[in-house]
């Protein structure tokens, strides 16, 4: 078997399924593993136990998939070219920059307080569903090439370091705000893996290009970003909108601003992502309206309609409870209108606690308005 000809036939068959680009990396994570240990020792995983429970088996491919030698590193760009026409902004978008406008105007949404702000990896299609069928079909061309051998796909759907190990193969590196970022397209992008016990050729790592930038560290709304390359979970919007399942601190309530659903502050502004480039995954374009919607319009969906609306969406990670209690936190932040103070007090006899409590706290955000005299 020509191993150096099998790995650029599957770098072909990967960009043929719909991925920008493909490394090979062994499977040494010596340095990375000593850093999640210490993450974890800290606690920075909050809530995520399940972090924890993995232990070194995210770090240890082999323990993970017995067997494997190699691990075959992808990446797919997710960015929507529909995110050109959203919120209103000033000046023309370059055509040399594909994602100027979007980012421009995903910043402006960001000021609608009365506004939805949505991870924009999260406005159409749940990636998981998209990627891991790719990946499959990947290691279907290789079997078809060479007879059957050892893999397994991952699409972040089990514990793999895959920003260190695509950091391995090539496909960038880890930012100070711990996403990759590779310096031909930014970091608007998923990752996946094939683990599998072919001794293929390895990449070069990719170099570190963040130099003394720390745009992300200082816009990060919540300071989550405690040290350069270190993230406490605790502190991030991502994880409180997302993961977490309690009562979102107050303290950090109304620094979440409108972001219901993730948070992208950190990509927003980081420099590297003026390369970013439009996604051709139809599947990826905003769904519902999300990238332009009020929060008064999401907050009166039903569970049924939340079920409906986001069927095939990451949406429904964070459950119907959660997404309430987002959403009464970003109309406790927004101008007070009519209109707010009338869907919060709707909610006021919610059946969840939760949402009750986070309800209870929006509406003492406008207890200085007069509602008669603006009716």
């Amino acid at each position: 078997m020509d191993l150096v000809a099998l790995a650029g036939q599957i770098r072909a068959w990967a960009r043929e399924l719909g991925f920008q680009q493909t490394g090979i990396t062994g499977i040494e994570l010596d340095a990375d593993e000593r850093h999640l240990l210490d993450w974890l020792k800290q606690q920075r995983h909050g809530d995520m136990d399940y972090m924890q429970h993995h232990g070194t088996r995210r770090s240890r491919p082999a323990v993970l998939v017995p067997g494997t030698l190699r691990v075959i590193s992808v990446r797919m760009d997710y960015w929507p070219d529909d995110l050109e026409a959203g919120p209103k902004v000033r000046g023309r978008s370059s055509p040399v920059i594909p994602a100027k406008a979007g980012i421009q105007n995903s910043q402006a949404l960001l000021e609608k307080k009365d506004h939805a702000y949505i991870a924009r990896y999260a406005l159409g299609r749940d990636y998981h569903k998209l990627m891991r069928p790719r990946l499959q079909k990947l290691a279907e061309c290789i079997q078809k090439e060479i007879g059957p051998f050892g893999y397994r796909a991952f699409a972040d759907s089990a514990p793999v370091l895959e920003k260190a190990l695509a950091r391995n193969a090539g496909l960038g590196w880890i930012g100070k705000h711990t996403n990759l970022i590779n310096k031909n397209a930014g970091s608007w992008f998923f990752l996946g893996e094939l683990f599998t016990d072919l001794p293929l050729p390895v990449d070069e790592p990719a170099k570190n290009h963040c130099g003394s930038c720390h745009a992300c560290m200082d816009v990060c709304p919540t300071q989550a970003i405690v040290a350069p390359y270190e993230v406490d979970a605790r502190r991030c919007i991502s994880y409180l909108t997302i993961e977490y399942k309690g009562s979102i601190p107050i303290e950090l309530r109304k620094p979440m601003g409108n972001r219901v659903f993730g948070c992208d502050d950190c990509q927003l502004v980081c420099p590297w992502n003026k390369f970013a480039q439009h996604s051709k995954e139809g599947d990826f374009k905003p769904r519902h309206g999300l990238n332009d919607a009020r929060l008064v319009d999401l907050f009166h969906w039903t569970e049924e309609e939340f079920l409906a609306r986001t069927q095939g969406s990451a949406l429904r990670r964070a459950g119907y409870e959660c997404w309430l209690r987002n959403l009464a936190v970003g109309l406790g932040n927004a101008p007070s209108s009519p209109a707010i103070i009338a869907a919060l007090k709707a909610r006021v006899a919610s059946p969840s606690e939760l949402v009750r409590e986070h309800v209870a706290w929006a509406l003492a955000q406008h207890a200085g308005y007069d509602l008669t005299a603006r009716a």
